[in-house]
Protein backbone atom coordinates (compact mmCIF):
# COMPACT_ATOMS: atom_id res chain seq x y z
CA UNK A 1 0.00 0.00 0.00
CA UNK A 2 2.05 3.46 -0.93
CA UNK A 3 1.27 6.45 1.21
CA UNK A 4 3.00 9.76 1.68
CA UNK A 5 5.80 7.82 2.62
CA UNK A 6 7.34 6.85 -0.18
CA UNK A 7 7.39 9.45 -1.92
CA UNK A 8 9.68 12.82 -1.33
CA UNK A 9 7.46 15.67 -2.69
CA UNK A 10 9.81 18.56 -2.66
CA UNK A 11 8.85 20.87 -5.74
CA UNK A 12 6.43 18.54 -6.66
CA UNK A 13 2.87 19.31 -7.37
CA UNK A 14 0.51 16.94 -5.49
CA UNK A 15 -2.94 16.92 -6.60
CA UNK A 16 -5.01 15.90 -3.66
CA UNK A 17 -8.21 14.34 -3.99
CA UNK A 18 -9.66 15.11 -0.52
CA UNK A 19 -13.59 15.25 0.64
CA UNK A 20 -14.72 18.79 1.31
CA UNK A 21 -18.06 17.86 0.94
CA UNK A 22 -18.98 19.82 3.99
CA UNK A 23 -22.26 20.94 5.27
CA UNK A 24 -23.39 25.17 4.53
CA UNK A 25 -25.65 26.91 5.89
CA UNK A 26 -28.04 29.94 4.29
CA UNK A 27 -25.41 32.30 4.55
CA UNK A 28 -22.67 29.84 2.72
CA UNK A 29 -20.84 29.23 6.17
CA UNK A 30 -19.41 25.81 6.99
CA UNK A 31 -21.33 24.22 9.55
CA UNK A 32 -19.14 21.28 10.26
CA UNK A 33 -15.38 21.40 9.10
CA UNK A 34 -14.62 18.07 10.37
CA UNK A 35 -14.12 16.61 6.79
CA UNK A 36 -11.57 19.30 6.13
CA UNK A 37 -9.68 18.76 9.24
CA UNK A 38 -9.16 15.59 8.63
CA UNK A 39 -7.25 16.59 4.95
CA UNK A 40 -4.80 18.54 7.23
CA UNK A 41 -2.40 15.77 7.55
CA UNK A 42 -1.70 15.24 4.23
CA UNK A 43 -1.77 18.60 3.32
CA UNK A 44 0.19 19.77 5.72
CA UNK A 45 2.77 16.94 5.49
CA UNK A 46 3.63 17.73 1.62
CA UNK A 47 3.94 21.62 1.92
CA UNK A 48 6.74 20.75 5.21
CA UNK A 49 8.43 18.98 2.74
CA UNK A 50 8.77 21.64 0.03
CA UNK A 51 6.08 20.55 -2.33
CA UNK A 52 2.58 22.19 -3.39
CA UNK A 53 -0.94 20.94 -3.49
CA UNK A 54 -3.39 21.62 -5.83
CA UNK A 55 -7.32 20.28 -3.78
CA UNK A 56 -9.74 18.75 -5.70
CA UNK A 57 -13.53 17.79 -4.45
CA UNK A 58 -17.14 18.08 -4.64
CA UNK A 59 -19.51 20.03 -2.99
CA UNK A 60 -23.23 18.51 -2.95
CA UNK A 61 -25.57 17.77 -6.03
CA UNK A 62 -25.18 20.40 -8.36
CA UNK A 63 -27.00 20.37 -11.56
CA UNK A 64 -24.32 22.27 -13.72
CA UNK A 65 -23.12 25.14 -12.32
CA UNK A 66 -25.19 26.29 -9.57
CA UNK A 67 -23.39 29.17 -7.21
CA UNK A 68 -24.74 27.84 -3.93
CA UNK A 69 -22.34 24.75 -4.43
CA UNK A 70 -19.04 26.74 -5.17
CA UNK A 71 -16.08 25.94 -3.46
CA UNK A 72 -15.55 29.28 -2.87
CA UNK A 73 -17.63 29.27 0.20
CA UNK A 74 -14.81 26.88 2.46
CA UNK A 75 -11.60 29.05 1.28
CA UNK A 76 -11.85 31.04 4.53
CA UNK A 77 -12.72 27.99 6.61
CA UNK A 78 -10.46 25.92 4.87
CA UNK A 79 -7.12 28.69 5.43
CA UNK A 80 -8.09 28.75 9.12
CA UNK A 81 -7.93 25.31 9.45
CA UNK A 82 -5.04 24.75 7.81
CA UNK A 83 -3.22 27.73 8.62
CA UNK A 84 -2.05 28.35 4.89
CA UNK A 85 -3.61 30.83 2.64
CA UNK A 86 -5.69 28.47 0.10
CA UNK A 87 -6.00 30.02 -3.48
CA UNK A 88 -9.06 29.77 -5.29
CA UNK A 89 -9.61 28.83 -8.79
CA UNK A 90 -13.23 29.35 -10.04
CA UNK A 91 -12.86 26.57 -12.78
CA UNK A 92 -11.49 22.82 -12.66
CA UNK A 93 -9.87 21.92 -16.04
CA UNK A 94 -9.11 24.65 -18.70
CA UNK A 95 -6.60 27.43 -19.39
CA UNK A 96 -7.32 29.01 -16.16
CA UNK A 97 -7.00 26.36 -14.06
CA UNK A 98 -3.29 25.69 -16.12
CA UNK A 99 -2.42 29.08 -15.34
CA UNK A 100 -2.96 28.80 -11.19
CA UNK A 101 -1.39 25.67 -11.19
CA UNK A 102 1.64 26.82 -13.28
CA UNK A 103 2.30 29.42 -10.83
CA UNK A 104 1.78 27.72 -7.68
CA UNK A 105 4.82 27.83 -5.80
CA UNK A 106 6.69 25.10 -2.79
CA UNK A 107 4.53 25.55 0.04
CA UNK A 108 0.98 26.81 -1.26
CA UNK A 109 -2.16 25.59 -1.60
CA UNK A 110 -4.88 25.83 -4.63
CA UNK A 111 -8.46 24.84 -4.18
CA UNK A 112 -10.34 23.69 -7.84
CA UNK A 113 -13.75 24.37 -8.12
CA UNK A 114 -16.64 21.71 -7.85
CA UNK A 115 -15.94 18.99 -9.82
CA UNK A 116 -19.77 18.38 -10.01
CA UNK A 117 -20.61 20.78 -12.35
CA UNK A 118 -19.12 19.13 -14.88
CA UNK A 119 -21.31 16.08 -15.73
CA UNK A 120 -18.07 14.05 -16.69
CA UNK A 121 -17.33 13.37 -13.04
CA UNK A 122 -19.77 11.37 -12.06
CA UNK A 123 -19.43 9.55 -15.31
CA UNK A 124 -16.06 8.62 -14.87
CA UNK A 125 -15.06 10.25 -17.97
CA UNK A 126 -11.75 9.09 -19.24
CA UNK A 127 -11.10 12.49 -21.36
CA UNK A 128 -12.05 14.73 -18.07
CA UNK A 129 -9.80 12.68 -15.75
CA UNK A 130 -7.17 12.93 -18.00
CA UNK A 131 -7.58 17.12 -17.93
CA UNK A 132 -7.21 17.04 -14.09
CA UNK A 133 -4.10 14.55 -14.00
CA UNK A 134 -2.36 17.53 -15.92
CA UNK A 135 -2.10 19.57 -12.65
CA UNK A 136 0.33 17.30 -10.51
CA UNK A 137 2.80 15.25 -10.20
CA UNK A 138 1.83 13.13 -7.98
CA UNK A 139 -1.69 11.84 -7.65
CA UNK A 140 -2.97 11.48 -3.59
CA UNK A 141 -6.57 10.04 -2.97
CA UNK A 142 -7.38 11.02 0.74
CA UNK A 143 -10.81 11.05 0.08
CA UNK A 144 -12.30 7.97 1.61
CA UNK A 145 -15.75 9.06 1.67
CA UNK A 146 -16.03 9.03 -1.97
CA UNK A 147 -13.57 5.83 -2.52
CA UNK A 148 -16.75 3.59 -3.45
CA UNK A 149 -17.48 5.75 -6.76
CA UNK A 150 -15.68 5.18 -9.54
CA UNK A 151 -15.87 8.93 -10.46
CA UNK A 152 -12.93 10.59 -12.70
CA UNK A 153 -11.36 12.09 -9.45
CA UNK A 154 -11.32 8.87 -7.67
CA UNK A 155 -10.97 6.60 -9.68
CA UNK A 156 -10.24 6.95 -13.20
CA UNK A 157 -7.32 9.66 -13.12
CA UNK A 158 -5.22 7.08 -11.02
CA UNK A 159 -4.11 5.36 -14.49
CA UNK A 160 -2.39 8.18 -15.85
CA UNK A 161 0.23 8.55 -12.80
CA UNK A 162 1.08 4.75 -13.12
CA UNK A 163 4.01 4.82 -9.94
CA UNK A 164 3.42 8.38 -8.82
CA UNK A 165 0.24 7.84 -6.99
CA UNK A 166 -0.82 6.84 -3.50
CA UNK A 167 -2.72 6.94 -0.79
CA UNK A 168 -3.15 10.04 1.54
CA UNK A 169 -2.49 9.61 5.64
CA UNK A 170 -6.71 9.61 6.09
CA UNK A 171 -7.31 7.33 3.61
CA UNK A 172 -4.50 4.92 4.78
CA UNK A 173 -5.95 4.86 8.09
CA UNK A 174 -9.43 4.43 6.97
CA UNK A 175 -8.31 1.32 5.11
CA UNK A 176 -6.11 0.09 8.25
CA UNK A 177 -8.58 0.46 10.94
CA UNK A 178 -11.30 -1.10 8.94
CA UNK A 179 -8.59 -4.34 7.76
CA UNK A 180 -8.05 -4.63 12.14
CA UNK A 181 -11.70 -4.76 12.49
CA UNK A 182 -12.08 -7.87 9.58
CA UNK A 183 -8.62 -9.27 9.36
CA UNK A 184 -6.00 -8.51 11.97
CA UNK A 185 -8.18 -8.14 15.50
CA UNK A 186 -7.95 -9.24 19.04
CA UNK A 187 -10.19 -11.34 20.15
CA UNK A 188 -13.14 -11.14 21.19
CA UNK A 189 -14.47 -8.93 18.60
CA UNK A 190 -17.75 -7.54 18.61
CA UNK A 191 -19.95 -5.58 16.40
CA UNK A 192 -22.91 -3.56 16.83
CA UNK A 193 -25.19 -2.91 14.44
CA UNK A 194 -28.07 -0.05 14.59
CA UNK A 195 -30.26 1.72 12.76
CA UNK A 196 -33.95 1.50 11.30
CA UNK A 197 -33.29 -1.06 8.82
CA UNK A 198 -32.27 -4.77 8.48
CA UNK A 199 -32.35 -4.63 4.87
CA UNK A 200 -29.46 -2.32 4.79
CA UNK A 201 -27.18 -3.92 6.77
CA UNK A 202 -28.20 -8.10 5.61
CA UNK A 203 -24.49 -8.02 3.79
CA UNK A 204 -22.80 -6.54 6.18
CA UNK A 205 -23.86 -9.18 8.79
CA UNK A 206 -23.16 -11.82 6.31
CA UNK A 207 -19.48 -11.11 5.87
CA UNK A 208 -18.94 -10.37 9.12
CA UNK A 209 -20.10 -13.19 11.32
CA UNK A 210 -16.93 -15.60 10.65
CA UNK A 211 -14.66 -12.33 11.96
CA UNK A 212 -16.61 -11.69 15.45
CA UNK A 213 -17.62 -13.68 18.38
CA UNK A 214 -19.88 -11.03 19.54
CA UNK A 215 -22.99 -9.21 17.46
CA UNK A 216 -25.41 -6.59 19.34
CA UNK A 217 -28.15 -5.83 17.05
CA UNK A 218 -30.25 -2.73 18.48
CA UNK A 219 -32.56 0.14 16.66
CA UNK A 220 -35.44 -0.14 14.94
CA UNK A 221 -33.83 -3.16 13.14
CA UNK A 222 -34.02 -5.26 16.24
CA UNK A 223 -38.09 -5.18 16.25
CA UNK A 224 -37.52 -7.63 13.12
CA UNK A 225 -35.70 -10.42 15.03
CA UNK A 226 -37.71 -9.85 18.11
CA UNK A 227 -41.35 -10.33 15.59
CA UNK A 228 -39.24 -13.04 13.53
CA UNK A 229 -39.36 -14.96 17.02
CA UNK A 230 -43.06 -14.26 18.45
CA UNK A 231 -42.75 -11.59 20.22
CA UNK A 232 -45.04 -8.67 20.32
CA UNK A 233 -43.72 -5.04 19.38
CA UNK A 234 -46.97 -2.83 18.75
CA UNK A 235 -46.30 -0.07 16.12
CA UNK A 236 -42.66 -0.48 16.63
CA UNK A 237 -40.53 0.05 13.68
CA UNK A 238 -40.26 -3.74 11.87
CA UNK A 239 -39.71 -5.53 8.09
CA UNK A 240 -42.10 -7.76 7.68
CA UNK A 241 -40.47 -8.94 4.72
CA UNK A 242 -37.35 -9.47 6.26
CA UNK A 243 -38.55 -11.57 9.43
CA UNK A 244 -37.24 -14.97 7.85
CA UNK A 245 -34.28 -13.33 7.15
CA UNK A 246 -33.55 -12.71 10.65
CA UNK A 247 -34.46 -15.75 11.92
CA UNK A 248 -31.51 -17.45 9.52
CA UNK A 249 -29.32 -14.76 10.22
CA UNK A 250 -29.73 -16.11 14.04
CA UNK A 251 -29.27 -19.50 12.73
CA UNK A 252 -26.24 -18.79 10.91
CA UNK A 253 -24.89 -17.35 13.86
CA UNK A 254 -25.56 -19.92 16.34
CA UNK A 255 -23.39 -22.08 14.03
CA UNK A 256 -20.56 -20.17 14.22
CA UNK A 257 -20.46 -19.55 17.44
CA UNK A 258 -21.63 -15.64 17.65
CA UNK A 259 -23.29 -14.83 20.53
CA UNK A 260 -25.92 -12.45 18.66
CA UNK A 261 -27.34 -9.66 21.83
CA UNK A 262 -30.70 -8.47 21.53
CA UNK A 263 -32.18 -5.46 23.49
CA UNK A 264 -34.44 -7.22 26.50
CA UNK A 265 -36.42 -3.92 27.45
CA UNK A 266 -37.00 -1.03 25.36
CA UNK A 267 -39.28 2.77 26.31
CA UNK A 268 -41.80 2.86 24.49
CA UNK A 269 -43.75 5.85 23.34
CA UNK A 270 -47.40 6.23 22.59
CA UNK A 271 -46.37 8.77 19.56
CA UNK A 272 -42.85 9.50 17.64
CA UNK A 273 -42.63 12.47 19.61
CA UNK A 274 -40.01 13.92 22.48
CA UNK A 275 -42.95 14.82 24.19
CA UNK A 276 -44.90 11.43 23.90
CA UNK A 277 -45.86 9.42 27.16
CA UNK A 278 -43.45 6.65 28.25
CA UNK A 279 -43.09 3.34 29.17
CA UNK A 280 -40.21 1.10 29.60
CA UNK A 281 -41.48 -2.64 29.00
CA UNK A 282 -40.53 -5.98 27.71
CA UNK A 283 -39.25 -5.89 24.19
CA UNK A 284 -41.47 -8.85 23.47
CA UNK A 285 -44.32 -7.36 25.45
CA UNK A 286 -44.86 -3.89 23.27
CA UNK A 287 -48.92 -3.08 23.39
CA UNK A 288 -50.56 -1.74 20.40
CA UNK A 289 -50.48 1.72 19.80
CA UNK A 290 -46.82 1.94 21.38
CA UNK A 291 -43.43 2.49 19.58
CA UNK A 292 -39.88 1.47 21.39
CA UNK A 293 -37.80 3.94 20.82
CA UNK A 294 -34.57 4.09 22.36
CA UNK A 295 -32.92 0.79 24.24
CA UNK A 296 -34.11 0.68 27.99
CA UNK A 297 -32.09 -0.08 31.21
CA UNK A 298 -31.72 -3.31 31.25
CA UNK A 299 -30.62 -3.94 27.86
CA UNK A 300 -27.70 -1.32 29.03
CA UNK A 301 -26.34 -3.38 31.45
CA UNK A 302 -25.99 -6.05 29.55
CA UNK A 303 -24.51 -4.43 26.51
CA UNK A 304 -22.07 -2.64 28.72
CA UNK A 305 -21.06 -5.75 29.82
CA UNK A 306 -20.77 -7.30 26.31
CA UNK A 307 -18.67 -3.75 25.50
CA UNK A 308 -16.20 -4.50 28.26
CA UNK A 309 -15.42 -8.11 27.63
CA UNK A 310 -14.31 -7.33 24.24
CA UNK A 311 -11.10 -6.37 22.92
CA UNK A 312 -11.85 -5.00 18.88
CA UNK A 313 -15.45 -3.30 18.90
CA UNK A 314 -17.16 -1.93 15.70
CA UNK A 315 -19.95 0.33 15.86
CA UNK A 316 -22.57 1.26 13.11
CA UNK A 317 -25.80 2.47 14.17
CA UNK A 318 -27.44 4.25 17.09
CA UNK A 319 -29.19 2.09 19.57
CA UNK A 320 -32.59 4.51 19.75
CA UNK A 321 -33.85 7.37 18.31
CA UNK A 322 -31.20 9.76 19.86
CA UNK A 323 -32.08 13.29 17.86
CA UNK A 324 -35.07 13.15 20.77
CA UNK A 325 -33.35 13.97 23.80
CA UNK A 326 -35.69 11.43 25.82
CA UNK A 327 -34.77 8.48 23.45
CA UNK A 328 -31.18 9.20 23.42
CA UNK A 329 -29.98 7.29 26.49
CA UNK A 330 -29.38 3.97 24.90
CA UNK A 331 -26.98 5.33 22.44
CA UNK A 332 -25.23 7.52 24.82
CA UNK A 333 -25.10 4.67 27.46
CA UNK A 334 -23.05 2.65 25.05
CA UNK A 335 -20.84 5.83 23.86
CA UNK A 336 -19.85 5.42 27.65
CA UNK A 337 -19.79 1.56 27.67
CA UNK A 338 -17.08 1.83 24.46
CA UNK A 339 -15.10 4.60 26.10
CA UNK A 340 -14.93 2.23 29.14
CA UNK A 341 -13.50 -0.62 27.05
CA UNK A 342 -10.89 1.56 24.73
CA UNK A 343 -9.73 3.30 27.90
CA UNK A 344 -9.13 -0.40 29.14
CA UNK A 345 -7.17 -1.29 25.84
CA UNK A 346 -9.69 -2.17 23.53
CA UNK A 347 -9.98 -1.14 19.91
CA UNK A 348 -12.97 0.85 19.06
CA UNK A 349 -13.66 1.71 15.36
CA UNK A 350 -17.05 3.94 14.63
CA UNK A 351 -18.79 4.12 11.25
CA UNK A 352 -21.84 5.38 9.63
CA UNK A 353 -23.47 8.70 9.63
CA UNK A 354 -25.87 8.35 12.51
CA UNK A 355 -23.28 6.44 14.66
CA UNK A 356 -20.90 9.44 13.44
CA UNK A 357 -23.49 12.34 14.26
CA UNK A 358 -24.16 10.59 17.46
CA UNK A 359 -20.50 10.40 19.15
CA UNK A 360 -19.88 14.19 17.58
CA UNK A 361 -23.05 15.58 19.31
CA UNK A 362 -22.35 13.97 22.75
CA UNK A 363 -18.78 14.23 23.49
CA UNK A 364 -17.19 11.02 22.55
CA UNK A 365 -15.28 11.12 19.09
CA UNK A 366 -11.82 11.40 20.63
CA UNK A 367 -12.73 8.51 23.22
CA UNK A 368 -13.32 6.07 20.25
CA UNK A 369 -9.98 4.96 18.51
CA UNK A 370 -10.99 5.93 15.36
CA UNK A 371 -14.19 7.68 13.87
CA UNK A 372 -14.39 6.80 9.97
CA UNK A 373 -15.79 9.88 7.77
CA UNK A 374 -17.04 8.06 5.46
CA UNK A 375 -20.24 5.87 6.27
CA UNK A 376 -21.58 4.41 2.13
CA UNK A 377 -17.44 3.40 1.69
CA UNK A 378 -17.16 1.89 5.40
CA UNK A 379 -20.35 0.07 4.69
CA UNK A 380 -18.89 -1.10 1.51
CA UNK A 381 -15.85 -2.16 2.98
CA UNK A 382 -17.58 -4.17 5.57
CA UNK A 383 -19.58 -5.99 2.75
CA UNK A 384 -16.49 -7.29 1.67
CA UNK A 385 -16.99 -5.32 -1.37
CA UNK A 386 -13.48 -3.73 -3.23
CA UNK A 387 -13.66 -0.11 -3.41
CA UNK A 388 -13.22 1.81 -6.99
CA UNK A 389 -10.80 4.64 -5.43
CA UNK A 390 -8.80 2.37 -3.10
CA UNK A 391 -8.17 -0.33 -6.33
CA UNK A 392 -7.03 2.47 -8.42
CA UNK A 393 -4.13 3.29 -6.13
CA UNK A 394 -3.55 -0.50 -5.24
CA UNK A 395 -3.29 -0.74 -9.40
Amino acid sequence: MKTLKDFNFKNKKAIIRVDFNVPLNDKFEVTDATRIQAAKSTIIEILEQGGSCVLMSHLGRPKGVQEEFSLRHIVETATDILGVKVNFVSDCIGEKVATAVANLEPGEILLLENLRFYDEEKKGDVAFAEKLSKFGDIYVNDAFGTAHRAHASTTIIAQFFKEKKCFGNLLAREIESIDKVLNNSEKPVLAILGGAKVSSKITVIENILDKIDHLIIGGGMSFTFVKAKGGKIGDSICEDDKMELALEILKQAKAKGVQVHIPVDVIAADDFSNDANTQTIDITKIPDGWQGLDAGHKSREIFDDVVNKCKTILWNGPLGVFEMENFAGGTIALGHSIDKATKNGAFSLVGGGDSVAAVKQFGFADKVSYVSTGGGAMLEMLEGKSLPGIEAILK
